[in-house]
C-alpha cells in the first residue's frame, strides 16, 4: 500500500482545497438507497399505478436506459431522476406535474447524511486557514445538511456540464477558487475520479483512503494520503 505523509514544506503553498462529498465527508451508498425506498413508498402512496407496474428493480432499468439514451447529460444526476419519474408516470397514465414533488422526497432524503465525526472539526480548522470548495459528482445539498457555511463555494457535475475525472469540473473548481492550479490542493476518496483526475489538471492531490485499500499502480501516486479528513489539517500545518 502507498501511504505518503508529507511534510509541512511539502505543501506549504497551499492556497485553496478542493473537497469531494460523497464516500469523503459521508458513506452515500446506504444514503442512497434509503432515499430510493422513500420515494418509493411515497410513489405508491401518491400515485400507485406507478408501484404497480415498477418493482424497484424496473426502475433502476428504466434508470439505465435513460442513461443511455441521455448520454450527454448522464453527469447530471437531478435531470435524469427527474427524466426516469416522468417517463414511468407517464407510462403509468399520470401527468408529468407530480415530478418536483416527488423529487424533493427523495432530495430530502438524499440529503439526510450521517457525516463522518472528523469532519466537522476538520472543515472549521480548513476554511479558517483556506478557501475550500466542495467538487462533486454528485447533487448533494450543502445547505440541507447544514454544512454551506463551512464551504466558500461549490462546484458540480451539472455546472461544469462533465462529471469527474474530466478536466473541465476541476478547471472550474480552480477558477472559482481564486489560487493557481499547483496552489489548489484536492481531496477524494476515489484514486481514478478524484486523485487522478486532479493530477491530470495540474492539481495537487490528496487521498483519503478509509478502507486501507491498496492504490492502483495504473494511476500515479498521491501526493498525501489520509486515513480520513480529520488527518488534513496536521498536514497542511494548521493547528
Amino acid at each position: 500500500m502507498v501511504l505518503i505523509r508529507a511534510a509541512t514544506a511539502t505543501v506549504k503553498d497551499i492556497r485553496t482545497i478542493t473537497l469531494d462529498l460523497d464516500d469523503t465527508l459521508w458513506e452515500i451508498h446506504p444514503v442512497i438507497r434509503r432515499a430510493e425506498e422513500r420515494l418509493y413508498e411515497w410513489l405508491g402512496e401518491n400515485y400507485p399505478r406507478i408501484t404497480e407496474m415498477y418493482e424497484p428493480s424496473d426502475l433502476r432499468e428504466v434508470r439505465s436506459q435513460v442513461v443511455i439514451e441521455f448520454a450527454d447529460r448522464s453527469h447530471d444526476l437531478t435531470f435524469l431522476r427527474h427524466t426516469v419519474l416522468g417517463r414511468v408516470g407517464v407510462a403509468a397514465g399520470y401527468s408529468t406535474d407530480f415530478i418536483d414533488e416527488a423529487f424533493s422526497v427523495f432530495d430530502a432524503a438524499r440529503n439526510e447524511v450521517d457525516i463522518f465525526p472528523e469532519v466537522i472539526p476538520a472543515l472549521e480548522a480548513l476554511n479558517d486557514n483556506f478557501v475550500v470548495i466542495a467538487v462533486t459528482n454528485g447533487n448533494a445539498n450543502l445547505e440541507l445538511i447544514g454544512i454551506d457555511h463551512l464551504f466558500s463555494d461549490v462546484v458540480t457535475a451539472a455546472m461544469a456540464g462533465a462529471a469527474k475525472p474530466a478536466r473541465q469540473v476541476f478547471d472550474m473548481a480552480v477558477q472559482v477558487g481564486g489560487a493557481s492550479a499547483e496552489q489548489t490542493l484536492h481531496v477524494g476518496d476515489h484514486p481514478q475520479y478524484d486523485v487522478d483526475g486532479a493530477r491530470g489538471a495540474g492539481l495537487r492531490t490528496a487521498w483519503v483512503n478509509r478502507t486501507a485499500s491498496i492504490w492502483p499502480e495504473e494511476f500515479a501516486a498521491p501526493e498525501l494520503e489520509v486515513t480520513h479528513v480529520g488527518e488534513l489539517p496536521g498536514l497542511l500545518g494548521v493547528k
